[in-house]
């Protein structure tokens, strides 16, 4: 078990205090969270700490990194809101391949160093995008179509429970906790340190192939089928409209354009990447940036706002998607709609979607594509414009969503049954009644604990998955 240092505790910021606004603030700005208080942890004892003063005052706690998906957590009034962004330590094992993270570090704090010993972790699309939380949710990254979900990869948390104490999760020790970790989000435990798999990998051929948006229907439509017909595990693709606005934030070679564009992520060779991109490359892109890159560099590769901006945005994971549902696609968001959002599908499936003994609640994505609809919304009408056009995106694609949806995609509150099948739903269920019988840790996407009548374990539950080892 892991010791605490001897540090005395972070002081608790309140409303009056200065500092206050800022350190309130999520990574969506359009989310105006109002905490009870808010800790700004620098070690492990101040977590203990900060849960201890929650819980002797009858208050709940929130853990938070980057603020990231913010928006489901709704008032916090009765919640010290934990934000963990200055422990950010992270140490490389070579030769054990492993990365060990504290719970305020994002995915660059570790793409960088990895990548100096020739290994690649498994990050997602955003450099900032806090590591714990990705991993909570489940972690649909890059190269999960070949190596999995960032949670099918934890080696082990260390975690701050709801009556103070600190635990290591890992396959021999408190194993329901692990299995929950890994994919169930943040309801159980406060998460202080992560140890994550690492992967030979140092470079792969990726790049981003732009057409003007008029063009959009013609390329989505021909990447339906290239994501139809087969693709390797080794191949990784997304479509995008993008439509930037005209700020001057935005880079003056696409400020106020509107563009359809495709990423795509091979590990293997040019020469097989250049095969398996030929229909679309028959469509005569503008701009082709395919080329053997870097893991750094394959982080910036999405383009994401790499500081925090107000927006609203929301998705659902499809189980397929047929020609139908791309031509409804386009009818709501596509080009000559007038539509201000940008619109990704992205590829899933590959080993993402193989269920694999010792792997976490959410062992497995049983979907084929995920679909996220965003825009900046800089002004409360923007909100509220926003909102019905990101619904009306998800509404028009219902028909083909998958039956279950995914934590890290969805901003906002959906009935938490939802997120896994029924058996994986019930064991979480008992599991938080075990760890956190008073709901004292709260998440974005929260699990309530089972009633009495339903916490005693059952049969099924070691039925579900394994313990890793």
């Amino acid at each position: 078990m892991p010791t605490l240092p001897a540090a005395p505790a972070a002081p608790l910021l309140f409303p009056a205090d200065p500092g206050w606004d800022g350190a309130r603030k999520g990574w969506d700005l359009a989310v105006d969270q109002h905490p009870a208080a808010i800790a700004l942890p620098e070690s492990t004892a101040d977590i203990v700490a900060a849960v201890g003063f929650a819980r002797r005052h009858g208050l709940r706690v929130a853990a938070q990194g980057t603020g990231h998906n913010a928006a489901p957590l709704g008032p916090l009034g009765d919640t010290v809101l934990v934000k963990t962004q200055r422990m950010r330590h992270v140490s490389i094992d070579p030769a054990a391949r492993t990365a060990r993270a504290q719970a305020g570090a994002v995915w660059a704090d570790v793409v960088g160093p990895a990548a100096g010993h020739g290994l690649a972790a498994l990050a997602g699309s955003s450099p900032d995008v806090g590591i714990v939380g990705y991993t909570l949710g489940g972690g649909m990254g890059w190269l999960g179509r070949a190596y999995g979900l960032s949670a099918s990869n934890v080696e082990s948390f260390e975690a701050v429970t709801a009556d103070g104490r600190l635990v290591r999760a890992d396959a021999c020790t408190e194993p329901d906790l692990f299995w929950a970790l890994r994919g169930g989000g943040g309801s159980f435990a406060v998460v202080t340190a992560i140890e994550l798999r690492l992967f030979g990998v140092t470079e792969v051929y990726a790049g981003l192939l732009w057409w003007p948006i008029e063009a959009g229907g013609e390329v989505l439509h021909a990447w339906q089928e290239l994501t139809a017909s087969g693709l390797p595990d080794e191949f990784t693709t997304t479509f995008r409209f993008l439509r930037f606005p005209d700020v001057p934030d935005v880079p003056e070679p696409v400020r106020g354009g509107a563009f359809a564009v495709v990423d795509a992520i091979h590990l293997g060779t040019p020469a097989e990447g250049e095969a398996l991109l030929a229909p679309l490359r028959k469509l005569r892109p503008v701009t082709d940036t395919m080329a053997m890159i870097s893991m750094p560099a394959l982080s910036h590769l999405h383009m994401d706002p790499e500081h925090p901006v107000p927006g609203v945005g929301d998705g659902i994971m499809l189980a397929s998607l047929p020609a139908e549902a791309v031509t409804r696609l386009l009818g709501v968001a596509g080009p000559g709609t007038g539509s201000p959002l940008g619109v990704e599908l992205r590829h899933v499936g590959g080993e993402m979607k193989r269920t694999r003994p010792g792997n976490g609640a959410l062992a497995a994505v049983n979907a084929d594509y995920a679909l996220f609809a965003a825009s900046a919304a800089p002004t409360p009408q923007a909100v509220s414009a926003i909102g019905h056009g990101v619904a009306a995106v998800l509404s028009v694609m219902a028909p083909w969503a998958a039956a279950q949806t995914y934590l890290n995609l969805t901003e906002t509150r959906r009935d938490p049954a939802s997120f896994w099948a029924p058996q994986v739903y019930g064991r979480l269920r008992r599991i938080k009644a075990a760890v956190d019988p008073t709901d004292l840790i709260r998440a974005n996407h929260p699990i309530p604990p089972a009633r009495p009548e339903q916490a005693a374990p059952s049969a099924q539950d070691h039925a579900i998955v394994q313990p890793a080892g």
